[in-house]
């Protein structure tokens, strides 16, 4: 049977744990990425901590397991310094888009790790940073909703 169709083992009822999959990509971090994912690193040192006092073996499993994937992403990461204004988009860079119909959007291209869509933080592995990086203003952009123009970039 095909893995996509087996459910991933969350540890329970002595079931192995699934490793975390750690992306073959480069793993690049802006300054607050890398905060990020320092301060998950010693939040759940802290939560292994108190979950060998307990009784849950499942917990600790789960949490060390968790903490091999942050440990390594940490010791991965690469900190790219801030894009400069103005200039072509690339890594670290908010890009400000006026669409053809439905108004202005912002992208901030981030690490796959600080990625955020919803609020405007997309993986510079992306289909639209792709798009993005490289690019400068007055550029236009095929988005799958529609057209957009590049106003700013910062």
């Amino acid at each position: 049977m095909s893995r996509a169709f087996m459910k991933e083992s969350d540890g329970a009822d002595g079931e192995e744990l699934a490793e975390l999959q750690v992306s073959p990509h480069r793993n690049l971090v802006t300054a607050e990425g890398f905060a990020q994912i320092d301060s998950m690193v010693e939040r759940l040192r802290a939560e292994l901590s108190a979950a060998r006092s307990g009784e849950d073996r499942t917990d600790v499993k789960r949490i060390q397991r968790d903490l091999r994937y942050w440990t390594e992403r940490k010791r991965t990461a690469e900190l790219i310094e801030p894009a400069p204004a103005g200039a072509k988009a690339r890594f670290g860079s908010l890009v400000a888009l006026e669409k053809a119909v439905g108004g202005a959007v912002e992208y901030r291209i981030v690490g796959e790790d600080e990625a955020d869509p919803a609020n405007g933080k997309i993986s510079y592995v992306s289909p639209i940073a792709k798009l993005l990086i490289g690019a400068t203003v007055g550029d236009g952009i095929a988005l799958p909703d529609g057209a957009a123009e590049i106003v700013a970039i910062r």
